[in-house]
């Protein structure tokens, strides 16, 4: 049998409230570029939120562009998860 090994892929996300409408992909790629992404979000202790879905749909976005309306519900989501680690991470 024959096994395709699916690489790994990541995409970062950057969102400042005060100066942008919506989060901005600021990173994404493939294999060994999704593992340097990866490591300096955990070098930084950034949270890292695994869902291959929405990296898949993520990543078809160009970088320093802001996600679609379609998405802000789950970044929502994402985002909610983010503040609660981070808060977690202060105490």
């Amino acid at each position: 049998m024959n096994k395709k090994t699916k690489r790994r892929a990541a995409v970062s996300l950057k969102y400042s409230p005060s100066k942008d409408r919506a989060p901005k992909v600021t990173a994404k790629g493939l294999g060994i570029v999704a593992e340097k992404i990866l490591e300096l979000a955990k070098k930084h202790n950034i949270p890292i939120k695994e869902d291959p879905d929405l990296v898949q749909v993520l990543a078809k976005l160009d970088i320093d562009k802001e996600i679609p309306p379609s998405l802000y519900k789950v970044i929502a989501e994402i985002l909610a998860f983010v503040y609660s680690v981070s808060k977690k991470y202060q105490q």
